[in-house]
């Protein structure tokens, strides 16, 4: 197990697992997109998301719950552009733990930029070298609130193996060390409020950790 922590950009892939895709799907053939998109479509968790486990994550007063999001994360050794899905893996350091916080929402029209690059709202680590992984396709994610399990996936039920997804990331952005590639988010992500406990395990990686609490008011401190 290692510490790895972002010093570039996380990015993060939505609709990659099957069961997030299969429930979007009726809303892609709707105005204004009408077919499902053939790319990987990608946002953006900023340097004010990221935090290690164990550190609070602050709701703000506007935020009732958060959708725990958890995803494998790829590490990058050396940078990835324009490789081939045969060559792809041999890019990747390590992979490890993310917990892609997000607000509840229901729109596909625009990034979900306010949804998911809140304060403290990517939690991440730890990390295992790849070497020890060898093959990431078949990795069971677990998500967690208060101890219980909510949620239970494999990276075997994503849409494009890692490989795949790294070689048509990078066939038109580079993937250089200090990045982080999340690789999807399954569909029925458990919800949590302030005052839980939120924890994202990945099967020969880890588990990551982190409460949830609410931002001290005006009115609080009377």
């Amino acid at each position: 197990m290692r510490s790895f922590h972002p010093t570039r950009t996380v990015v993060g892939a939505m609709f990659e697992f099957r069961s997030a895709w299969d429930a979007a799907a009726p809303a892609m053939q709707r105005e204004p997109h009408h077919r499902p998109p053939a790319h990987p479509v990608l946002y953006i968790k900023p340097a004010n998301t990221w935090c290690r486990a164990g550190v609070p994550v602050v709701l703000s007063p506007d935020v009732d719950e958060v959708e725990v999001g958890a995803t494998l994360a790829v590490a990058f050794t050396r940078t990835a552009a324009r490789v081939s899905e045969a060559d792809a893996l041999g890019y990747v350091a390590a992979y490890g733990v993310v917990n892609d916080l997000t607000v509840p929402h229901a729109s596909l029209l625009r990034p979900p930029m306010k949804q998911k690059c809140r304060d403290g709202f990517c939690p991440i680590g730890p990390f295992v070298d790849a070497a020890a992984i060898g093959s990431p396709d078949a990795l069971e994610i677990r998500a967690y609130v208060n101890g219980e399990l909510r949620l239970r996936a494999s990276t075997a039920t994503l849409r494009r193996k890692v490989a795949r997804l790294i070689a048509d990331v990078s066939e038109f952005m580079s993937l250089a060390p200090g990045d982080l590639l999340l690789v999807g988010v399954p569909h029925g992500a458990p919800r949590a409020r302030a005052g839980d406990r939120v924890a994202v395990e990945i099967d020969r990686i880890g588990r990551l950790e982190n409460p949830l609490v609410r931002e001290a008011t005006a009115e609080d401190a009377r």
